[in-house]
């Protein structure tokens, strides 16, 4: 039996492109972003009570991932790219119904919206629903994932002057961690893990409205070029 869904709120995020967002939330504190709901719930009565909670589920659509026909395998990133599992043993945004969640850092509760830090998510994505993070129901100490048994391991980051320069100039006028954000973004090594690329070749992306562009001098090294607004 089908079903119809339709979204809450979207997502107004730092990152602006799908390339170097962290594939889990909070590997990247710095990383913030806005859910803007619509009506009816951005009404003050549906956000009542959250001011006492510190994280929530956010359960949302993969809205540039989504594909007719579903997938029963896939390649997860964090095994390297060439090992293919069921798809169910994976958080791959190749969904059957295009459906993630993300815990995510809530900062703040205003008049429509909420304000999110540790996400992980693409601007402009549609959010299906919010549930309270229960922390004694939620955190299972117990609990093994023999896929994902570790948090990935972090790359060196390396700034040239003037990319740093650049980078506090545009956080000054953002008004945001933006050094912070990319450090951390970058940390996670967004390339495909099966990539070893010469020292010229350039990588790229934007985060909020900056264009941020790094290369690797070395296989287990990153230095951050120019960071310019777009």
């Amino acid at each position: 039996m089908p079903y119809r869904v339709s979204p809450i709120g979207f997502v107004r995020s730092c990152f602006k492109e799908k390339f170097a967002i962290p594939r889990q939330p909070h590997l990247a504190p710095a990383a913030r972003g806005v859910l803007e709901l619509v009506a009816p719930f951005d009404q003050a009565v549906a956000l009542e009570g959250l001011e006492q909670v510190s994280h929530v589920w956010l359960l949302f659509l993969f809205h540039e991932a989504l594909e007719a026909q579903p997938r029963l395998r896939v390649r997860p990133p964090r095994l390297g790219g060439n090992r293919m599992v069921g798809v169910f043993a994976t958080r791959s945004t190749h969904r059957p119904n295009g459906i993630g969640q993300s815990v995510v850092r809530l900062e703040g509760v205003e008049p429509g919206r909420l304000r999110l830090s540790g996400i992980d998510l693409l601007d402009g994505t549609p959010v299906l629903d919010i549930k309270p993070y229960v922390p004694y129901a939620d955190a299972i100490a117990e609990a093994r994932n023999e896929l994902a048994a570790e948090a990935p391991g972090a790359i060196a980051v390396q700034w040239t002057e003037s990319a740093l320069a650049q980078a506090r100039q545009q956080a000054g006028r953002l008004s945001e961690p933006l050094v912070e954000l990319i450090e951390q973004c970058l940390a996670q090594d967004p390339r495909p893990a099966y990539q070893v690329p010469p020292p010229e070749r350039r990588y790229g992306t934007r985060l909020w409205d900056v264009d941020v562009r790094w290369h690797y001098p070395a296989p287990d090294r990153i230095r951050v070029l120019e960071v310019v607004k777009a």
